[in-house]
């Protein structure tokens, strides 16, 4: 279950959590299970954030850096991933998510993901 107050922090907007992150470099955000459904987190620092089985439905993470982010089992559905960095990031489970909305995204080839998104990369540890 997601932190209450991380979500809250989140939903105060991007700048607001972006200077949470600096100043907290050590906590590890918990957003699993969250409902992000449709936010603007462009430009967002969700590196290492655990959005595991987080409905991100629309969810505009345009430019956001999720690196090493835990995002099994997120929904999402017509969520924009354009520059968004995937480096890294877990991918295993997501829902309604396609090769059309990865390859707009950085990194994405060093995502751990199903076969079914394999999208023309191997994938890492098949």
């Amino acid at each position: 279950m997601a932190n209450d107050d991380h979500v809250a922090r989140l939903r105060q907007g991007v700048d607001a959590w972006n200077a949470w992150r600096r100043t907290h470099p050590d906590v590890e955000p918990d957003l699993r299970d969250s409902g992000l459904r449709g936010l603007d987190l462009a430009r967002a620092d969700l590196a290492g954030v655990d959005l595991r089985q987080a409905d991100l439905r629309g969810t505009i993470l345009r430019g956001a850096r999720l690196i090493r982010a835990r995002l099994d089992g997120a929904n999402l559905f017509k969520a924009v991933l354009d520059d968004a960095d995937l480096e890294g990031a877990v991918l295993t489970g997501a829902q309604f998510l396609n090769c059309a909305q990865l390859a707009v995204a950085r990194n994405w080839q060093s995502a751990q993901r199903d076969p079914a998104l394999a999208c023309g990369a191997p994938i890492p540890g098949a």
